[in-house]
């Protein structure tokens, strides 16, 4: 379950903003075994004047295009699966206009206790209990929905 934050210039095109994360979310399912329909995310545009990267720290020479994609995932994936997806992520920018100096990507990990997907649950006690109780559909929160909609007026 990652959460992609991507911050991009206001001068980017939207199109190419959507590549990125299209890009981003190609990698997580070929690299980190991220389900295909398992996306999250969020791009967020700023001013010149309001994203403030340095130029060619280190050793790179960044155009006004530089963007950051910021991924908070499940903990557990290996250094081989981490670099993959940097290399993933800088090829498929890339093929989308991007160069190479203008992506910049940092990986959080945490763990299952540490989200709530919806209705105020922990997905690290939902996730102990839906091997055992989620339905066909794949449904985690159908006994929370069952108990909420029982307790309507």
């Amino acid at each position: 379950m990652p959460l992609v934050r991507i911050s991009v210039p206001s001068i980017l095109p939207s199109g190419k903003s959507r590549n990125l994360a299209d890009a981003v979310h190609d990698a997580l399912v070929a690299t980190c075994n991220v389900p295909l329909k398992d996306r999250f995310q969020l791009i967020t545009r700023f001013e010149k004047d309001c994203m403030i990267l340095d130029q060619s720290f280190p050793d790179v020479n960044r155009t006004p295009e530089a963007s950051i994609i910021e991924i908070l995932f499940l903990e557990g994936r290996s250094v081989a699966q981490k670099s993959a997806l940097f290399a993933h992520i800088a090829k498929a920018a890339g093929s989308s206009g991007f160069r190479g100096d203008d992506i910049m990507i940092t990986l959080t990990e945490n763990g299952t206790t540490d989200w709530s997907l919806g209705y105020g649950r922990s997905y690290g006690q939902c996730h102990e209990v839906v091997s055992a109780s989620q339905d066909q559909a794949g449904d985690y929160f159908a006994s929370s929905r069952k108990t909420d909609s029982a307790s309507a007026p």
